[in-house]
Order: C-alpha cells, then sequence, then structure tokens
C-alpha cells in the first residue's frame, strides 16, 4: 500500500498535532545535513532539529505497519480483513496464514535499521545539547532533552513490542564500537518507562498556539501508562512459556507492581483532564474534529501541504469509481461484538435480532462499520450479492477492489470529502486518545484488585458511548469487559494484534480458525445474511512468534549480539 502520508524532503511539519510554524519559512536544506555548528548555534535552529525529529510518528499511523506496504496489523488479527491476496497490499494476508514468512532472513515485522538510525540520531542530539548548545536557559534544554527522550521512549518500545530483547543505547555510541549486547525484556521496559518519566517531569502541560502539537505531560503519561502496562502483561501472562531465551520475560512477581505504575500514570492524565485538558469526545465526529480535546498526541494534517491517502484506501467503490482500493474491512467478529444500544449483547440466535442485524446496535457501531442499508454520501448502500461494485465478492476469486466481508470501515472516512482523489485527504491521526488512558487504567486496577477503581473509568468511557454501566463485579468479569470494549472503541487503530500478543493469547484466537463475513442475499424485500468465511487458509500463530528475530545482517554486523532463542 502506497504510504499513507507524503513528506517531502523540506518538510519537517509532522508531529502529535500539525506544528504551527507561525512566520517560520520550510525553506532549510534538508535537516540531516545541517553541520552542528548550524544546528546547536541558536535556539530557532534547535528546536528545527527536534521538530524534524517528530516525522517517526508517522511510521506507524492509522495503525499501520511497514510490511514492506503500509499493511494494518488489525489485519492480523479478527477484526479486519485485506482484500487483496498478493504480496503487496495483501502481505498481510500471506504473514496471517503462513508463519513461516516471518524469520530472521526476511524483511516482515522489521523495524530495527529504521529504529535504530532514529535513536542514533536522538542520542546525537542529546549529547549536542549537552556539549554545543548555545542560548538555551536551563529550562529549554531540559524541554527538548524531554521531546527527545519522549520520541526515543516512543521508538524503543515498537522495538520491544517487537523482540522483547534489545540493544539499549542511552548515549551516542562510537561507530567503530558497533558491539553491543542484548539487554533483558525488563531492562528494555524500565529503560522506555525512565524516558517517557523524565518527559512527563520535564514538558508542559500544554504549549502556545506556535508550539501546537509538541509532546506535552499528557501525553508523556499516557505513554509511560501504556509502557507499564505492557511490561505488566508480560510479567502476568509469559511466564517463560513461549521462549527459553535468558533476557525474554519478565518475572510473574512484577506484575502487581508494574500495574501500579500503569494506574498511577493513567490517574495523572486524568488529573490533566480534570483541568480541563482533555475530555471524551463525540465518537461519531472526533475522528474528523482536528480539534478534539479527546487527543492527547496527534499527528494532524492541512490541505494542501499535507495530506494523506486514508480514504482512497478505504471508500467504498462507488466514491471512487474505477480508483478506490478497499484495502481493508470489517470482519463479522468484530461486527458481532457491538451491543445492542441497551447493552444487551448481539447474537444471530435471537430471530429478532437477526431478522434486522443493523437496526438498534450501539451508537459505535454506526460510526464504525458502513453495513447493508447503510445512508452514506447520499446513497444507501448495496453490499449483497445483487451489487457488482459494492457488493461482497469471494476473498481470492478475484482481484476485485470491494467488500470480501459484506462491510466497509467506516471510522475516519471523512463524509464531506466527495472529491478524494483532487483533495486527497487530512483527518488526524490520533496516536493516544483519552479513551485508551480510561481503557488502560480499567485493566490496570482490575489487576491490583481496585475493582471500583476500575469500573469508574470503564463506566466514563460507556457512559459518553451512550451504553449503561458495565454490569462485571469480579475481575475475571472486569477483564471480558475491558478486551470487549477495547476490541470496540479501538478498531483500527492498531492494538487488537499487539493486545492479543500481551495477553499471551494469539495462539489461540489467531491460529488454525478462519474468520468470516455476511453474505447478502435479497429474497423478496427481506434479505437473508449467510456466514461465509473470508480465509482460503487457516491462520497461523505460533508461539515463537511472540518474539520475533532479530534481522540476520544486524547478527552478522554486531559480534556481541546474540539471535532469540527458539529462531
Amino acid at each position: 500500500m502506497k504510504n499513507y502520508i507524503k513528506i517531502t524532503k523540506k518538510s519537517f511539519l509532522v508531529l502529535g498535532a500539525v506544528l504551527v510554524m507561525g512566520s517560520c519559512k520550510v525553506d532549510y536544506d534538508p535537516l540531516d545535513r545541517y553541520t552542528d555548528v548550524a544546528v546547536y548555534q541558536n535556539p530557532a535552529n534547535i528546536r528545527s532539529y527536534i521538530i524534524g525529529m517528530y516525522s517517526e510518528f508517522n511510521t506507524f499511523k492509522f495503525g499501520t505497519f511497514p510490511i514492506g506496504y503500509d499493511n494494518a496489523t488489525d489485519a492480523l488479527t479478527d477484526v479486519m480483513k485485506y482484500s487483496s491476496g498478493v504480496s503487496g497490499n495483501g502481505t498481510v494476508n500471506i504473514l496471517a496464514s503462513d508463519a513461516s514468512r516471518v524469520n530472521a532472513a526476511g524483511p516482515q515485522l522489521n523495524y530495527w535499521a529504521t529504529g535504530y538510525a532514529r535513536i542514533r540520531r536522538l542520542n546525537e542530539f542529546l549529547e549536542g545539547l549537552d556539549t554545543k548548545a548555545q542560548g538555551l536557559d536551563n529550562n529549554s534544554k531540559l524541554q527538548f532533552q524531554a521531546e527527545a527522550r519522549f520520541i526515543r521512549g516512543y521508538v524503543y518500545f515498537w522495538l520491544v513490542k517487537l523482540h522483547g530483547s534489545v540493544v539499549l543505547l542511552d548515549k551516542l555510541v562510537d561507530p567503530e564500537q558497533k558491539d553491543n549486547p542484548r539487554s533483558s525484556e525488563e531492562d528494555c521496559y524500565k529503560f522506555i518507562a525512565a524516558d517517557f518519566a523524565f518527559a512527563a517531569q520535564n514538558l508542559p502541560a500544554n504549549w502556545d498556539a506556535s508550539n501546537t502539537g509538541r509532546a506535552t505531560k499528557g501525553a508523556a503519561y499516557g505513554m509511560l501508562a501504556r509502557t507499564w502496562l505492557y511490561a505488566a502483561s508480560i510479567a502476568e501472562y509469559d511466564k517463560k512459556q513461549f521462549n527459553a531465551d535468558p533476557l525474554t520475560g519478565i518475572p510473574q512477581a512484577k506484575a502487581t507492581e508494574y500495574y501500579t505504575f500503569a494506574s498511577n500514570a493513567a490517574d495523572e492524565v486524568k488529573k490533566l483532564a480534570g483541568q480541563g485538558i482533555y475530555a471524551l469526545d463525540d465518537f461519531g465526529t472526533m475522528f474528523t474534529n482536528k480539534n478534539s480535546k479527546e487527543a492527547i498526541f496527534k499527528i494532524a494534517y492541512l490541505r494542501p501541504q499535507l495530506t494523506h491517502q486514508y480514504d482512497l484506501g478505504f471508500v467504498p467503490p462507488k466514491d471512487v469509481p474505477g480508483q478506490a482500493l478497499v484495502y481493508g474491512v470489517p470482519t463479522a467478529e468484530l461486527v458481532n461484538e457491538f451491543e445492542m444500544n441497551d447493552g444487551s449483547t448481539f447474537s444471530w440466535a435471537n430471530p429478532t435480532m437477526a431478522n434486522n442485524p443493523y437496526a438498534n446496535r450501539e451508537p459505535r457501531f454506526y460510526a464504525t462499520i458502513l453495513h447493508n442499508g447503510a445512508s452514506w454520501k447520499g446513497r444507501t448502500l448495496n453490499t449483497t450479492t445483487t451489487d457488482d461494485i459494492e457488493g461482497i465478492t469471494e476473498y481470492g476469486a478475484t482481484e476485485a477492489k470491494r467488500t470480501v466481508t459484506g462491510y466497509y470501515a467506516k471510522k475516519f472516512l471523512d463524509q464531506t470529502n466527495t472529491n478524494i482523489v483532487i483533495n486527497k485527504s487530512d483527518q488526524t491521526w490520533m496516536e493516544m486518545r483519552y479513551a485508551e488512558v480510561l481503557l488502560i487504567d480499567a485493566e490496570a486496577k482490575t489487576k491490583i484488585n481496585n475493582i471500583g477503581g476500575a469500573k469508574a473509568s470503564l463506566n466514563e468511557l460507556r457512559t459518553k458511548r451512550g451504553l449503561p454501566n458495565t454490569p462485571s463485579q469480579t475481575p475475571d468479569e472486569m477483564m471480558r469487559a475491558i478486551e470487549h470494549e477495547r476490541i470496540i472503541e479501538l478498531a483500527f487503530e492498531g492494538h487488537r494484534y499487539w493486545d492479543l500478543r500481551r495477553w499471551r493469547k494469539a495462539h489461540t484466537k489467531l491460529n488454525n480458525i478462519r474468520f468470516t463475513g455476511h453474505k447478502g442475499t435479497p429474497s423478496g424485500s427481506t434479505v437473508t445474511y449467510a456466514t461465509v468465511t473470508v480465509d482460503n487458509a487457516n491462520r497461523q500463530f505460533t508461539p515463537a512468534l511472540y518474539y520475533i528475530p532479530i534481522p540476520l545482517d544486524e547478527i552478522l554486523r554486531n559480534k556481541a549480539i546474540t539471535q532469540i532463542k527458539g529462531w
């Protein structure tokens, strides 16, 4: 898939939100060609340099992972199905059904070289601040250090999610001293947490208008909460069942401590929300609202300077006849998760529900899913077998760019964008939003047996989404409710695959199974729906995949590093 976001060489205007540059002109030479003297001679150039570092957040925007093409990791799971079966746009389908495609020699699920290139640049910047920077007061220096460590923490978070045990570099390393060993998974998460904690302590709660979008205290605390939640999950669920490497895994005894840290960090974000900085927003409009208070850290776009191609990739075909790409579509498994509007569970076994499956569903359903009979851009969608442009087609039968599940993904689409090819897309990508923080808090508090606090966070979210409070009472019930909420609330945002990995459920949920769609067939004035498979081979997730191998060429060039056992 072509990159969603096209960034020109002379543009450093990416970030958590479009950085409002005021009267600054973006007419420099590329930032990676600055000399040390030019970078550090004044605060304006230092600021420009660190802004350039924020481009790293484009790597995983809109839940993608760069697998040669930008494929969505949700398509490795039970919530999305990519429509192509060939390498490129369909690489994610090939990986989902053939675990052997992930290996030390292959490029799949590989962020190592890119991540460490960014880490080196950030460490160069941190050293430069200490030894060469001119004209900075101590507060400004601390803020620049905090931004660099915020970005470095994010890069390392991705590396550790993939590999568990990686090489930690807290300072610039002489290129001649390239041999560095891996650190333990626990030390890796502690390192990431230290970066985000430093950022949280030294970043402002808000920036002025000319700096909108730079990392903030709330963003750092949110990332810190996410980091500790992952570390705690590994400690609780891994139990050294899946890998014998001495550096992978986290002692189970640390789980409660790390869940507590996650809860504490989430509480800091909730305090900022109490001050009016963040708030839950309307689910139906927030993803096209550039000023949503739910956004804790975001990448915003501005036509015509900065755009992306999300609409072209996911709209129903008649939006752009002959040009819509229809990369990924919702699965029946996701559709079935959405509750009724009274909070009851949807079931095809219920005749009333089955006769009208898209009536009286919870509000998030209508903001996330385009279904048969849905109103969209002035027309009524027909996703049944009778429409040969937007109707369901068999996966793998052709490379027709239309739904293979009977659904289209509505979330993130801009309904007002009626000329996608000319306009492209400028929806904001929220890397972290307040709803996720509440879900982190609910999970962490459940795990430390603060059920009242967990329910308060979960119910705050459900109330805003128009649903009744959760009836869950026990920790097990709460975890089932939280997993359900994360599936629905965070669909297509790139969390599901990593959630299943950290809960160590992926080898049961994503293995030896085929996911499904709903094939609608008109019969008189009614439509009957049949469940159909959308995979032409069983999914594969072997336990070895909980720790992705380090690329072979990195093993060859670094004499101190060993491959993760099992690979």
